[in-house]
C-alpha cells in the first residue's frame, strides 16, 4: 500500500467542538522533525494500541471554528469513541480527499466529514481488496 506520509505522536486535547455534533476527533501532536503533508483533508489509517482504524484527517487550519491560522492535525476515526488522550497514535496518510474549506456551521462540517469518511472507507477498502 502506497502512502503520502506517516505521522506519529501523542494524542492531545483540542477544543472538543467536534464531539458536540457527534464527530469526536483525535488531535495529534507529531514528533519533532515529522514531515507533514500540505494542508488538506486526507483518508488515513489510524494505528492505536487496540487496533487499526480508517480515519479522515484534517491537516492545517480550521477556518470554520478558528479565527486565526492555528495549524492542527486532527482525525475523525471511523466507529470509534474512546478516550485516548496521552496515547501514542500513528497516522498513515493515504489519499488526498479535498482542500480545506470554510463552512457555515459545525453541522455542515459534520455532513462533509461523513461524506469524506464514506469516500475514505471506499478507497481504503478497494486498496485492501486489490492487494
Amino acid at each position: 500500500m502506497q502512502y503520502i506520509s506517516v505521522l506519529t505522536g501523542k494524542v492531545i486535547h483540542g477544543k472538543g467542538l467536534g464531539r458536540t455534533v457527534g464527530m469526536p476527533t483525535a488531535n495529534l501532536q507529531p514528533a519533532r522533525g515529522s514531515e507533514i503533508p500540505p494542508q488538506g483533508v486526507y483518508a488515513s489509517l489510524v494505528h492505536i494500541k487496540d487496533g487499526v482504524y480508517i480515519g479522515v484527517t484534517n491537516i492545517g487550519e480550521r477556518p470554520t471554528v478558528d479565527n486565526d491560522s492555528r495549524f492542527t492535525i486532527e482525525t475523525n476515526i471511523n466507529s470509534f469513541d474512546k478516550d485516548i488522550y496521552g496515547e501514542t497514535m500513528t497516522l498513515t496518510i493515504l489519499y488526498f480527499l479535498r482542500p480545506i474549506k470554510k463552512m457555515k456551521s459545525l453541522k455542515e462540517v459534520k455532513e462533509q466529514v461523513d461524506k469524506d469518511m464514506a469516500k475514505a472507507i471506499a478507497l481504503i477498502s478497494q486498496e485492501k481488496i486489490s492487494q
